[in-house]
């Protein structure tokens, strides 16, 4: 059975859990193989092996973490050169689509961005994709060279299929060309103690419905009640009522928690195309013919400055 990349995403805590999504749809295609870039640890190497990678490519150059995405797209090239993989996957988001294009202009291949399901049809890979907001889904079969694709995080869950990886280290020649933008500081990510949006097992997400920044702190209240992730409408992050990064949508991010609660948010089409996958919607809007009901489990019509404190309230009585 063909070997399937994956380039895996690390943190200190350990995989991030879309690399795990990864190797759960890699399984479909072949033998999932993952890509790390850096030191892989035991506790690394386990935990990619629980979720299905046969095989841990160690990549080892030290320019990798110093210059911006081409070495690394240097270092998938290579280990495609001899690993001769039917696919390689990697997270959708801007570096990874900046190395996935590098690698399949590289590799001469066909590749497909933003895909939600990968499978095999006649031993060739076809990718599914969410397309015009979320109305259509466009099948596209990968003819030439091993498919790059990459998938948007929650597109699918993550599944542990016990394995026991080998570890091959890889050395890395980085070229000159590759050196041309170098990263000269990073600044760490301030932590809120709330678990990253794309992750997150429930997201609190507010809409133009808030009414202003202040009113904003509402979401975050109820977030941390519920130990849940922040998401905002583009309404609100255009507003500057919350930073961009909490966009959920076509245009910011994609989620799929198993509890959605959207307050505020009447539920324009590119909003639903980044959460209408989660396992439960719970939707908290004055207006009963805002469109976001149309997709709700649990409506409340109601003014969401008076629900979630109430909501905040109850969560805190139960949990004593």
């Amino acid at each position: 059975m063909s070997e399937v990349l994956v380039i895996a995403e690390t943190t200190a805590a350990g995989v991030r859990k879309p690399t795990l999504e990864l190797l759960t749809a890699a399984r479909a295609l072949g033998e999932p193989a993952a890509v790390v870039f850096g030191e892989a640890s035991d506790a690394v190497v386990a935990q990619l092996g629980e979720y299905g990678a046969t095989k841990v490519y160690a990549v080892n150059a030290a320019e990798v973490g110093d210059y911006l995405s081409l070495p690394k797209a240097e270092a998938v090239v290579q280990i495609a050169g001899t690993a001769n993989p039917v696919a390689i996957l990697v997270t959708s988001g801007p570096e990874g689509k900046d190395v996935a294009a590098r690698v399949a202009v590289r590799l001469n291949s066909g590749i497909v961005p933003d895909a939600t399901v990968v499978a095999l049809d006649g031993g060739n890979v076809v990718a599914t994709q969410t397309v015009f907001a979320g109305r259509w889904q466009a099948r596209s079969q990968i003819v030439r060279g091993p498919a790059v694709i990459t998938m948007r995080p929650n597109a699918t869950s993550a599944e542990a299929a016990a394995a026991s990886p080998s570890v091959e280290t890889v050395d890395v020649a980085v070229s000159e060309a590759a050196k041309g933008a170098k990263i000269t500081s990073r600044e760490p990510k301030v932590s809120t103690g709330r678990p990253e949006l794309t992750d997150a097992a429930v997201v609190v997400a507010g809409g133009r419905g808030v009414g202003s920044e202040e009113g904003f702190a509402v979401i975050g209240q109820t977030a941390d009640a519920l130990g849940a992730a922040v998401g905002a409408s583009r309404t609100v992050t255009d507003q500057h009522w919350a930073p961009h990064e909490l966009q959920v949508g076509q245009t910011g991010k994609t989620v799929a928690p198993s509890l959605y609660l959207a307050a505020g948010i009447s539920g324009a089409i590119q909003h639903r195309a980044g959460m209408q996958s989660s396992k439960t919607i719970v939707v908290v809007n004055k207006d009963p013919k805002a469109p976001l009901f149309q997709l709700a489990d649990f409506g409340v019509v109601g003014d969401l400055h008076k629900v979630l404190p109430a909501l905040i309230d109850e969560v805190g009585k139960r949990k004593g």
